[in-house]
């Protein structure tokens, strides 16, 4: 028996094997985050049947080894050269493996840390299903599942003119960029979406990286490697993508207490106003939903000398009338009046932050990320920054698919509207309950549970359960005792689901005993929940005068809108590339598959049909009930 299998057989037993009694398994399941179904037995019990069954061929193997070893043995001893040889190899490996670094154990002993201080990420197999937004199916497809954790803020995944357009540009060009941007992967589609952004953030330029993550590390390290004895300034509540780039620079980083303007001032007394500064921070944070002092921080660099850099990956295509973030929203009629000027509305907040980051993979539905600044920055970090110059370029229809979801956005507020209308919505239900929500003024609804091991088992009964799919934040994301439920709601859940989510959100903190808002009241407080003197209510973002007119909460059965102006200017920004195309929206593509073998050499076995989405009826929303889960 190979020594992986070996150890792998041994574990299996350990884990398992030795369950003797219905309290074992009660508490293996208890460890593990397992909660079986009422009137559950230990014969019905996937780990029992797997511990006999790992037992059973853990003796078998051990059997066949020790067998096989005593036959070599005694045909050695016999004098068989082959075996003789064999059994000197093995004794020569045995003396190699004991003297070289043991790195599989390296592994396993890592994997363990992970597993004992229960940080250890399990990843959901969750297919999202584009008809039925926000319903996925699991790893069968028959068991499906609402999904109440998702990035794709806005559903534009799947809006039928992004479909379309991607359709159209695949024909066209088909799948890959075919290399990196200065080696044939620098199309028209990758310039026009660079140009889209830049107009979308009134800057001057953009520049489009397979990742937002992609995006942070590779301009932060840049400019800090280059700029002489440049400084960060970094809130320590930054995305991983942000320090990574920070310390890639090799520059130094000063680190300032979360959105505390007095520190952050602080510290930049501490240095020459001629030293090169940067302070880096967030619009949206996305783990606890604050929002960054942007016109402050803007006050600070010019008090003082410093450039800023601002990520805005949560916030663009949520906030502002075009969805170009909080900075944009800052000034929101003033940016409203400018109307899609590319111009910058001086003084504005928006003019004022010298770099925005933004990604593709979240509200626009689709993957990559990008900055905005001035031409010479762009271009500087476009010569410069290996992240950008050595990988890939996106493929075409990504691009495009990424362009035509931030046109439409640019012309059609109502999905921002009825997303922050659903949001305050779940938010006050949750009020309602007792159920701890860290209080914060933007669109994210983390819902506080404090305990890595119950923050798992809450989200493990409600997917099974309930088919609700909420994925549990752990460590590193968030602190250590500040574990929680991260909820997104979109413009395109129902009535019924939100009615659901709340129900089941509230029978599992029962269940399972989690601390509502009361009991952390009682104890203190943690994560801005239940702390002394936060009684006050934040105002969301989002004002009610800004949110007049909305697109009214769906019911299950209803038709998501989809606004006809916004489809037609769109499609119009391709008619260059694409040619020119009316009427009704070709969202779907379907394979017929029925049709006879081709007879002449060439012949395309299959024909594509193309499926039609009227603009009267826009896009279906989930059924009125959903498959149960097994």
């Amino acid at each position: 028996m190979g020594p992986a299998l070996s150890v792998r057989s041994k574990e299996i037993v350990a884990g398992y094997a030795s369950v003797a009694a219905n309290s074992d398994v009660e508490r293996i399941h208890k460890d593990k985050g397992v909660f079986p179904p009422a009137g559950a037995t230990i014969e019905m019990c996937p780990h029992a049947s797997a511990a006999r069954a790992a037992a059973r061929m853990a003796d078998d193997l051990a059997a066949a080894a020790a067998k096989q070893k005593e036959e070599a043995a005694a045909a050695a001893a016999a004098g068989c050269p082959f075996h003789q040889k064999a059994a000197a190899t093995a004794t020569a490996q045995k003396s190699k493996d004991h003297i070289n670094f043991d790195y599989e154990q390296f592994y396993v002993n890592e994997l363990d840390k992970k597993h004992q201080d229960k940080s250890y990420r399990y990843f959901n197999n969750i297919n999202r299903l584009a008809a039925k937004f926000p319903v996925a199916h699991t790893s069968s497809v028959k068991d499906e599942v609402e999904v109440w954790c998702a990035n794709d803020y806005l559903g534009m995944g799947n809006n039928p003119v992004v479909l379309e357009t991607m359709h159209r540009t695949l024909d066209k060009y088909g799948h890959g960029a075919g290399g990196t941007r200065n080696i044939a992967g620098n199309g028209a589609m990758h310039l026009s979406l660079e140009q889209e952004l830049a107009n979308l953030h009134r800057k001057p330029a953009a520049l489009v990286f397979s990742s937002c993550y992609v995006a942070n590390d590779a301009t932060l390290a840049t400019l800090g490697s280059k700029l002489p004895g440049c400084v960060y300034f970094s809130d320590t509540m930054n995305h991983a993508s942000m320090i990574q780039g920070m310390r890639h620079s090799g520059a130094k980083r000063v680190i300032f207490k979360h959105n505390d303007l007095e520190d952050l001032e602080a510290k930049l007394q501490q240095y020459p106003k001629e030293t090169p500064k940067i302070i880096s921070f967030e619009s949206v944070y996305s783990m606890c939903g604050s929002i960054g002092p942007i016109k402050e921080i803007c006050d600070l660099a010019d008090q003082y000398g410093a450039l800023t850099f601002l990520d805005e990956v949560h916030a663009v295509g949520l906030y502002g009338p075009r969805g170009a973030g909080v900075a944009e929203h800052l000034d929101y009629d003033a940016q409203l009046a400018a109307g899609q000027s590319s111009e910058p509305i001086k003084g504005s907040v928006m003019d004022r932050v010298d770099i925005i980051t933004g990604t593709l993979g979240k509200a626009y539905g689709a993957v990559g990320g990008y900055i905005a600044g001035s031409d010479d920055f762009v271009d500087m970090i476009r010569s410069y920054a290996p992240g950008f110059i050595f990988t890939t370029s996106l493929p075409p229809a990504t691009v495009a698919g990424a362009r035509a979801s931030v046109v439409y956005q640019k012309e059609y507020v109502g999905d921002r509207q009825l997303k922050q209308v659903n949001v305050r919505e779940v938010k006050r239900r949750f009020a309602e309950l007792d159920v701890p929500v860290v209080p914060g003024p933007s669109h994210i609804v983390p819902v506080l549970v404090g305990d890595a091991a119950l923050a798992k088992a809450a989200s493990d009964k409600l997917l099974a359960e309930h088919n609700i799919y909420v994925q549990s934040i752990n460590y590193p994301t968030v602190a250590r005792g500040e574990e929680r439920l991260r909820i997104t709601v979109t413009p395109r859940h129902t009535l019924e689901q939100i009615d659901k989510l709340v129900k089941a959100v509230d029978e599992i903190f029962t269940e399972l005993q989690i601390n509502r808002l009361a009991d952390w009241k009682r104890l203190g407080g943690r994560a801005g929940v239940g702390m002394a003197g936060a009684d006050e209510v934040i105002q969301p973002m989002w004002t009610d005068e800004q949110l007049v007119n909305h697109p009214p909460t769906l019911h299950n059965g209803e038709k998501a809108v989809v606004n006809k102006k916004a489809v037609t200017v769109a499609r119009g920004a391709f008619n260059n590339l694409l040619g020119p195309i009316y009427g009704q929206l070709h969202a779907n593509r379907h394979i017929d598959g029925s049709i006879s073998p081709p007879t002449a050499p060439g012949a395309i076995p299959s024909k594509m049909k193309t499926g039609g989405v009227p603009l009267s009826e826009d896009i279906p929303v989930a059924p009125f009930s959903v498959a149960v889960s097994a």
